[in-house]
């Protein structure tokens, strides 16, 4: 109970430098006064993960990733993006919110498909091929076409890049996306609509404002969240859903098909 009194006092202490630092409408670029340096020189090349779309270029693909935000926000929070390309396409399409890039948030290859993010390695969350990936690609594209909030950003409690995803996986939900429990913004739900589908699709949500909610359904198993801090547990893939670790358990990547390895990889 101590360890999680003191779990909830740092959460809350993040939440209100976040609320602070998010006082703005838009996020600003990174600055330079990081430890890990300058964002205007740090590494985004490709982390060799996305299947080259030449060598399969007979076959659709969509995956998700999410990799830990830049600077010190990376330590409690991920930014995540989804790629997509269909049958007989050479190179991926890539979407993500990114904040300062206010007004127009949402982004059209902003980056490469599995770039590093300003340094972070991302991690595959989703991955599908085939059929299946064909058939969900229209309505992704519509999914990022009516997205609400395509003009807005805040990094805390939302609407940011993970609310972008998290409305994604709500309009399709063939995608069977599941946001880990450190993507702050995934909850974010206005006022006017508290209760609806869950992030992945496959289940419930009720929620206010992303701050203060509860989430059942397939893929996410039973969340609790209490101002963005979420605490869970995943029964689909056995695990503990924790705010800053995102999950404590078995990994869960959602794949139609076994993962490439490297030599499918794209090229740094």
């Amino acid at each position: 109970m101590k360890h999680l009194t003191r779990l909830l006092h740092t959460g809350l202490l993040v939440c209100l430098a976040l609320a602070t630092q998010a006082g703005g409408a838009q996020e600003r670029p990174p600055t330079a006064e990081v430890p890990r340096g300058s964002w205007a020189t740090a590494p985004r090349h490709s982390a060799a993960i996305a299947p080259d779309p030449v060598q399969l270029i007979d076959s659709a693909i969509v995956q998700v990733y999410a990799a830990p935000t830049y600077g010190w926000r990376g330590f409690f929070a991920v930014h995540p993006w989804i790629i997509y390309k269909r049958k007989g396409e050479a190179s991926y399409t890539r979407f993500d919110v990114v904040g300062w890039r206010a007004p127009q948030v949402v982004q059209r290859n902003y980056a490469l498909p599995d770039g590093l993010w300003y340094g972070s390695t991302p991690e595959l969350l989703v991955e599908h091929r085939g059929d299946d990936a064909q058939a969900m690609v229209d309505d992704i594209e519509a999914a990022v076409a009516n997205y609400p909030y395509a003009d807005q950003y805040r990094s805390y409690p939302g609407p940011n890049s993970n609310t972008f995803l998290a409305h994604i996986g709500r309009q399709v939900p063939a995608l069977k996306l599941d946001l880990p429990a450190n993507a702050i913004g995934k909850d974010y739900r206005p006022l006017t609509s508290p209760v609806g589908v869950s992030p992945s699709g496959s289940g419930l949500q009720i929620s206010l404002l992303g701050l203060l909610g509860v989430s059942v359904g397939v893929q996410e198993g039973l969340e609790f969240n209490v101002l963005g801090l979420n605490f869970g547990i995943d029964l689909n893939t056995p695990a503990l859903r924790l705010p800053f670790w995102g999950r404590l358990g078995l990994k869960d990547v959602t794949a139609h098909e076994p993962v490439s390895g490297p030599d499918h990889a794209l090229a740094d």
